[in-house]
């Protein structure tokens, strides 16, 4: 790691620190600082308005579409003062950060027209159609096929484990649109409105009560033959810089939400006497050094990507694969210091309980944020990559390995 940030990034920073200064309520951060339902709705609502006035929604975007062109390094610089500072930074996950950079980087200039002032202004929600039941590690596998019909492509098939496909607008997804050409050829790229017949969207409900993942049916639905991002038969390509735009900018904030969620857990610890046993406070010490790990693999990952030196799917399967083992081992170090009571439904009785994640609760499941985040973490070693396949790309790409042999 050789990060040093100029001064023009510090002066940035200043910048920021002083908005933030100017605009959150006076005793934001203070202890014993809160909000009721309606207090925070209303500051959600001001904020975003706050936010989109100052410029910061997207702020890595060209002018021209809204945004204030910044760096790289100025927006980690943004991100760290607002993870500073406690303050939400609007992030529509699947619009800000990955269809529409994928819009902006492979779209015409009239589907950027038609489609980055909306994402933009919050005002087209999205959900991202990739993994299927049969592709998901394998996401060249893909089934779902979308045939031209005239003026529009006609989508037949199944999406699974799609997150607000329940809320979304449109759904950026691939399709086979040439059936005959390679696995990795002959895939598409589409922009598909999701309100309309043949859309069936199915609830996925997980253990905590919660259901933010979707399966989606596809029948006869139809799309915009001008929909297709980075021309047909291309789809391929367009996803692997779709899927490239979750990293960078976050890679010196992302550790933060591991630390505050140990800072809990030790709490926990402390709380019930359990930080005087040898063995938790040698499983402590150890997922206090793996967040300092993740931390430090920030800062890796941030010096090669402004140096022109990474290996994007390399570096990216090392650090996803650590990040999310460790997440595992210290929930479960949570669980294990609440013993018994992590067997007990510890949370607000009701539907409206915000989980970890936005994820809602459902009524008579009533989870508290750690047993709901000792759940979601059982997932993380295998959406975004399986840890399974990330050991492969690191032995294959980083060591030079033989391939894997394929199943007879």
């Amino acid at each position: 790691m050789d990060l040093e940030y100029p001064p023009e990034a510090e002066d940035f920073r200043l910048e920021i620190a002083g908005w933030l200064k100017e605009n959150l309520p006076d005793d934001w951060g203070d202890p014993g600082f809160s909000l009721t339902p309606q207090e925070r709705k209303a500051f959600n609502e001001e904020w975003t308005a706050k936010l989109y006035a100052g410029g910061w929604i997207c702020a890595s975007w060209p002018t021209e579409y809204g945004g204030k062109g910044l760096s790289l390094l100025q927006q980690v610089v943004l991100n760290e003062e607002f993870a500073r500072a406690g303050a939400p930074l609007r992030a529509d996950f699947f619009g800000d950060t990955l269809v529409g950079p994928t819009i902006l980087q492979w779209g015409t200039e009239e589907q950027k027209q038609q489609f980055i002032p909306g994402i933009l202004r919050g005002e087209i929600s999205w959900c991202q159609g990739f993994s299927e039941p049969d592709a998901g590690s394998d996401l060249a596998g893909l089934k779902t096929k979308a045939e031209l019909d005239g003026d529009e492509w006609v989508i037949n098939g199944q999406k699974v484990w799609t997150t607000q496909a329940h809320f979304a607008d449109y759904i950026f997804l691939l399709a086979r649109t040439d059936p005959d050409a390679p696995k990795h050829a002959g895939i598409s790229y589409l922009l598909v409105p999701m309100k309309q017949p043949g859309v069936e969207v199915r609830p996925i409900e997980q253990i905590d009560g919660s259901a933010e993942f979707n399966e989606v049916f596809f029948t006869n639905v139809r799309c915009p033959k001008e929909n297709v991002i980075g021309g047909v038969n291309n789809g391929w390509k367009v996803a692997m810089t779709t899927l490239g735009f979750e990293r960078g900018t976050s890679s010196t904030t992302g550790h933060r939400r591991f630390q505050k969620e140990f800072d809990e857990i030790l709490a926990t610890a402390r709380r019930k006497g359990r930080d005087s046993d040898p063995l938790i406070r040698q499983r402590l010490a150890r997922s206090w050094s793996n967040i300092k790990l993740m931390q430090i693999n920030g800062y890796r990952t941030l010096t090669d990507v402004l140096n022109g030196t990474h290996t994007t799917a390399a570096l990216g399967a090392c650090n996803k694969m650590f990040w999310s083992e460790a997440h595992q081992e210290t929930m479960l170090l949570g669980m294990d210091i609440l013993g018994m009571e992590g067997q007990i439904l510890q949370g607000d009785d009701g539907a409206d309980t915000l989980l970890p994640g936005a994820r809602r609760a459902k009524a008579g499941y009533a989870v508290n944020n750690l047993q709901s985040l000792f759940f979601f973490s059982r997932s993380e070693t295998i959406w975004g990559g399986t840890a399974e396949i990330q050991r492969n790309i690191v032995g294959e790409r980083v060591l030079g390995l033989p391939k894997e042999p394929k199943p007879q």
